[in-house]
């Protein structure tokens, strides 16, 4: 049995029309949307709306870690404009072109900047939509959590702890253990480029140690200071930023 995973995907719909060639099934673990491209600042949906230099001046202010600045300046921008409205337009369009893309079957869960809401719209026959629930596929059971935890840059859908950790309690004892975000494990959460740490789970860290799934699989941060990590039986693996490398994780069995 062969699954490619993938997460990051941020517009990269041609990589991923490819994404499972050659595997039993493809797991998405989110990020589907792209908002702006902080490799090249042209892409996406805020450069569009706003053009490049604001994209240049938003990455400047998040990247020092300028929240409020940066919020300040989404404020000007956005006024006078039905945000809501541009966004959910912009999401639909891109949502279209990326569940188009899916192989059959796919097995995917939401990351913090998509919108669980739309995905039904978009979703076939061949893609199963899954959090905080499980699966089987090809003899092993898979656990799938979806979003991430609440942070300052408040991305569309973060969540409390408590209800983060109420999804993985429901999923019980699973071979693979499927999430967005990380473990709350320093290596895996810190972005190299970015230079900060992202927001990782604790309670997927109490889960790994208490029900030692084979395998965690996750994505989220873009450039971790590591991409694996061991904790007693468990194998812990960032699948990559496939917006960038366009080059899934083979797990086989």
């Amino acid at each position: 049995m062969r699954v490619h995973v993938v997460s990051d995907v941020h517009g990269n719909t041609e990589g991923l029309a490819r994404a499972g060639d050659g595997a039993d099934a493809l797991v998405c673990l989110g990020d589907l949307v792209l908002f702006l491209d902080y490799a090249d600042h042209s892409r996406g949906i805020f450069p569009e709306l706003f053009g490049v230099e604001n994209a240049d001046r938003i990455v400047e202010l998040r990247t020092a870690r300028r929240f409020d600045e940066a919020r300040d300046l989404g404020r000007r921008l956005w006024g006078g404009i039905d945000r809501d409205s541009a966004i959910e337009s912009a999401v639909r369009k891109q949502y279209a072109a990326m569940f188009a893309a899916f192989p059959t079957p796919t097995y995917a869960t939401y990351g913090n900047v998509d919108i669980p809401p739309l995905w039904a719209e978009y979703a076939g026959p061949g893609t199963t939509v899954l959090d905080g629930e499980r699966i089987e596929i090809g003899g092993r059971v898979f656990g799938f959590v979806g979003g991430g935890l609440r942070t300052p840059m408040r991305t569309p859908y973060e969540i409390s702890d408590e209800e983060f950790a109420a999804k993985i309690e429901a999923l019980g004892e699973v071979d693979v253990l499927c999430s967005h975000i990380p473990p709350e494990v320093p290596e895996l959460v810190y972005d190299t480029v970015a230079r900060r740490f992202e927001r990782g789970s604790r309670a997927l860290l109490a889960a790994i140690h208490r029900t030692r799934p084979r395998y965690a699989l996750f994505g989220h941060v873009h450039q971790p200071l590591s991409r694996r990590a061991r904790i007693g039986r468990t194998e812990c693996v960032n699948v990559g930023h496939f917006a960038s490398t366009s080059t899934p994780y083979a797990l086989e069995w």
